[in-house]
């Protein structure tokens, strides 16, 4: 699987390039399906409006309304109630996954129950597209200050397939958004590297290769070497 994890969606021109190359052909040639299910589980966020909003097209993040040739809903909530053999093949179809923000564990706990989290290592061409907690769920951990819902487990720890964190919505000083301040702070609660980005930055994880695409401001914040790095 090829990642594209955002902080803000598909934000920017360099973003949307790197969107492409990842998928190998153009936008409009390729079919979505969206993953609204983590706005269900945060208490700021939903259920209701925001997830007709993204699912929609209508949110402020760029995801859903990019021009696909076709775009579906894939509830993960709902697949355990469904055959596998209905959307297993709908999942493998998709050239890629666009996943919202809101809760991450909310949202990691249904990709295990519903079995997506199984599936993700035979979806070698697909792009999963990831916006904030759609993004982190991919990491090792999140730490307290992104925790809002708790499984039933008990089980903090996310989908570890990326070996560092992330801290989404790094703002610029007294605009709304996570501090430097705050980041900083997070940061030194993360036992592995950790980066702090803007909505006008990605990362995309290809073969375990990482790389930023930015045309805002990006920071690493912890690091397993003595060298810290920044774009």
């Amino acid at each position: 699987m090829k990642l594209l994890l955002t902080s803000g969606g598909v934000s920017n021109a360099s973003i949307r390039d790197a969107l492409v190359e990842l998928l190998g052909k153009p936008i409009a040639e390729s079919s979505a399906l969206c993953i609204p299910t983590a706005l269900y589980g945060h208490p700021n966020v939903g259920p209701g409006q925001r997830a007709w909003q993204f699912i929609s097209g209508n949110s402020e993040n760029p995801m859903v309304d990019l021009g696909w040739k076709s775009v579906g809903v894939l509830e993960l909530t709902a697949l355990p109630s469904i055959e596998r053999d209905r959307w297993v093949p709908l999942v493998r179809e998709a050239d890629v996954l666009l996943v919202g923000g809101g809760d991450v564990l909310y949202l990691c706990h249904w990709m295990r129950e519903s079995g997506l989290t199984d599936l993700l290592p035979s979806l070698d061409d697909t792009v999963w597209v990831g916006l904030s907690a759609g993004s982190m769920v991919m990491t090792p951990v999140v730490g307290d200050d992104f925790i809002q819902w708790r499984p039933p487990s008990g089980d903090t720890t996310t989908l570890d397939l990326v070996d560092f964190s992330i801290c989404p919505h790094l703002a610029a000083d007294g605009m709304p958004g996570n501090s430097m301040a705050e980041a900083e702070q997070w940061a030194a609660g993360i036992p592995n590297p950790a980066y702090a980005m803007d909505d006008q930055t990605a990362i995309t994880v290809v073969d375990g290769n990482v790389e930023f695409v930015s045309e805002g401001h990006w920071e690493q914040l912890r690091t397993l070497t003595s060298d810290p790095g920044q774009g």
